[in-house]
């Protein structure tokens, strides 16, 4: 299907460019919240009177996003959530927890689809993401998920934080104990042999 854009979208074009999409997205997201209108003659006409006020409008939003930067820059994206033994998450931090939380940490609002997380995060760590307060604003940062606050002031400082090494070493003395008994036995046997010969 073409459109066009009524304003800037990051991989798709520019305010007032025509672009083919599929007809899923237009109808489903870019149609019903006003990025875009069908192509036609009479939406080419409207399009060029309304330009003035969309492009204002565009860079009024730019102002606003830029304005938000430092607000989201300091933010302490500091999760606590449930994790097993190795770490691994009881569940898994989405796009939708990230903005959220900016939203009660930083009082800045923005939709999941702005956060640039790609996979959600299923682990304990420090994690670098991206928001995209407009297409042209786009600010890094840094989320860390912990267990405890003392963890996440850990991972802020710096620090690895380790899972099951113990276990790890444990398991790893157990198959060197049973390397070394075999290796024994093998040179029992041939010693056996010997006193039976003579």
């Amino acid at each position: 299907m073409k459109v066009i854009l009524t304003e800037k979208i990051t991989k798709l074009g520019n305010i007032g460019d025509a672009v083919e999409v599929k007809t899923g997205f237009a109808r489903n997201y870019l149609l019903p919240n006003g990025k875009a209108m069908r192509y036609t003659r009479e939406n080419v006409a409207l399009f060029e009177a309304k330009k003035a006020e969309l492009t204002a409008r565009q860079e009024a939003a730019k102002k606003n996003a830029e304005a938000n930067v430092d607000a989201v820059k300091n933010a302490k994206l500091h999760m606590i959530r449930q994790a097993g033994d190795t770490g691994q998450l009881y569940g898994s931090v989405s796009t939708r927890d990230i903005a959220r939380m900016l939203k009660d940490v930083a009082n800045v609002a923005v939709e999941s689809a702005q956060v640039l997380l790609g996979a959600p995060i299923k682990s304990v760590g420090a994690f670098d993401t991206k928001i995209a307060l407009h297409p042209d604003v786009i600010v890094p940062v840094k989320i860390f998920v912990a267990q405890t606050q003392d963890e996440i002031d850990a991972l802020v400082a710096g620090k690895v934080l380790t899972f099951g090494t113990k276990k790890v070493e444990e398991v790893a003395e157990e198959e060197k104990t049973e390397e070394v008994v075999a290796e024994e036995k093998a040179e029992e046997v041939p010693a056996a042999e010997t006193a039976d010969a003579e």
